[in-house]
C-alpha cells in the first residue's frame, strides 16, 4: 500500500522536473532570440578587452612594451659607420648588439645611387618590422658628408641666412629629396646656434668660424632653422636642432678641445629662447651640447647634466620630442669619462639617444646601460620612457611594421 502513493509521487516529480526543463529551455530560446535581433550587444560583449587594449596601443602609438631590455637599449643608440665604405665593427653593433640607429660619418663622394646601396646593406642587418634612423651631417659648406652624383653642394649657413625662409624651404627640399633617395632619413641640422655677432664668429670655433650660423638675431635664426626643418620634412627626412643650450657664445670646439665652457648663458639667454621656439614650432628633435655652461651646471657638460637636459629642456621649455646628444665617443670634452659613464650619464640626464661615431665603443656601452637598467628600476623606467620616444619617430616615419 505504500508504494503505490511512492509511486504517484515519483511520476508527478518527473513531470515537474520534466515542465521545469521546458520552462528554462523556452527561456534560452528566448533569450538567444533577445541577442539576435540586438547582435551590436553580442560584439560590444566579446570585444571590450580588445577596444581596451586597442585604445592604449592608440594612445601609447609605440609598441616598446613588447621589447626585451636589450633591444630597448638598442634603440637608444646611434652608432657610427664610415659614409664611404662598409665597417664591420658596425654591422657588429647592428646584427648582435641590436643597435637601432646609425650616422654616416667622414666625407663621401659616392653620389646617391652608390649611397643607396650602402644604406640598403645596414638595414638589412635591422628587423623588418623595426627600421634603422639613418643619419648624416648634411648642413652645408663645410659639413657636407654626402657628395658626388646627385647631391648638391649646399652652401653654408650664414649664405643660406641670406635666403628669404620660402627659398631655404624649397631648396632644403630639394636637398632632402636626395638624402631620401640615398637612404638616409635624419639629418642632423639645422644648426640653431646664436652666434653674438660678426665680430666675434671668427673666435667662435665650433660654429662662426666656419659660418654655420644663419644669422645674428633670434628672429632670423629660428625663421631659417624652421624652413630648413620644413624643407626636409617635405622629403621626409627627420631633423635635429643643435646644439642646445647653444654653441655661439663658446671659443673651443668641443670635437678636439678638453673642458670647452660657457660662462654666458643662463635660462634666460638669448640662445636659450631660439630653442624655446623652435619647441612652439613643433621640432621634432634636439641635440644637446658637451660645453660647460657655468651658469647652468657648472660640473657636468650639457649632454651629461639632468638641470640642463631634463630640467630646462623638457620641464621648464616642455619639449617632448627626441633628445640626441652630440657625439659621447670621439670628442675630446667627453674624454675624461669613460664610454661607459657617457653612455649612462646621458640616458640618466634625459637624452633619448647617444650618439657614438666610434663603434667600438658600443658594446662596453650597451653592456653597461643594460647591466644598470637590470639592477636600477628607476633607470630602467627611463630607458624605457626613452624607446618609447624613439620608436614614436620611427612610428611616424614609417620605420615600424
Amino acid at each position: 500500500m505504500k508504494k503505490r502513493p511512492r509511486k504517484q509521487i515519483n511520476k508527478l516529480g518527473l513531470f515537474g522536473l520534466g515542465f521545469a526543463l521546458i520552462i528554462v529551455a523556452l527561456a534560452a530560446v528566448g533569450l538567444n532570440l533577445k541577442t539576435k535581433s540586438h547582435p551590436e550587444q553580442v560584439k560590444k560583449t566579446s570585444s571590450s578587452s580588445i577596444k581596451n587594449a586597442d585604445s592604449s596601443v592608440k594612445r601609447e602609438k609605440v609598441p616598446s612594451e613588447k621589447l626585451s631590455l636589450a633591444q630597448e637599449v638598442g634603440q637608444l643608440f646611434m652608432v657610427g659607420m664610415p659614409a664611404a665604405d662598409y665597417n664591420e665593427a658596425t654591422a657588429y653593433a647592428l646584427r648582435d648588439l641590436q643597435v637601432g640607429n646609425v650616422i654616416l660619418t667622414g666625407r663621401s663622394t659616392l653620389g646617391v645611387q652608390m649611397t643607396k646601396k650602402l644604406t640598403t646593406r645596414l638595414q638589412d642587418l635591422a628587423p623588418e618590422h623595426r627600421k634603422l634612423l639613418i643619419a648624416c651631417d648634411q648642413e652645408g659648406g663645410a659639413v657636407q658628408v654626402l657628395q658626388g652624383e646627385g647631391f648638391t653642394a649646399i652652401p653654408d649657413g650664414i649664405t643660406q641666412g641670406t635666403w628669404q625662409p620660402q627659398t631655404l624651404k624649397s631648396k632644403a627640399s630639394e636637398w632632402g629629396s636626395a638624402l631620401a633617395a640615398a637612404g638616409v632619413n635624419f639629418n642632423l641640422a639645422p644648426v640653431a646656434d646664436l652666434v653674438a655677432s660678426a665680430e666675434f664668429a671668427p673666435s667662435n670655433a665650433p660654429i662662426g668660424y666656419w659660418g654655420r650660423q644663419y644669422a645674428y638675431t633670434p628672429d632670423e635664426v629660428v625663421s631659417h632653422a624652421k624652413a630648413f626643418s620644413d624643407g626636409m620634412k617635405e622629403a621626409q627626412v627627420l631633423t635635429t636642432a643643435k646644439h642646445f643650450p647653444g654653441l655661439g657664445a663658446v671659443r673651443g670646439n668641443t670635437d678636439t678641445t678638453a673642458n670647452v665652457q660657457d660662462t654666458k648663458t643662463s635660462l634666460t639667454s638669448p640662445s636659450v629662447k631660439v630653442f624655446e621656439q623652435l619647441i612652439e614650432k613643433n621640432i621634432s628633435s634636439i641635440m644637446t651640447a658637451t660645453a660647460i655652461y657655468t651658469q647652468l651646471d657648472d660640473k657636468m657638460p650639457a649632454a651629461f647634466s639632468s638641470q640642463v637636459v631634463q630640467g630646462l629642456l623638457r620641464e621648464k621649455l616642455k619639449f617632448k620630442g627626441l633628445v640626441i646628444t652630440d657625439d659621447l665617443s670621439n670628442a675630446a670634452q667627453v674624454q675624461a669619462w669613460t664610454p661607459a659613464q657617457r653612455a649612462s650619464l646621458a640616458l640618466e640626464a634625459g637624452n633619448d639617444m647617444v650618439l657614438a661615431n666610434d663603434p667600438a665603443q658600443l658594446p662596453e656601452m650597451v653592456a653597461h646601460v643594460i647591466a644598470k637598467a637590470e639592477s636600477e628600476p628607476e633607470f630602467a623606467t627611463k630607458i624605457h620612457q626613452a624607446a618609447t620616444r624613439v620608436l614614436k619617430i620611427k612610428q611616424q616615419m614609417n620605420l615600424l611594421e
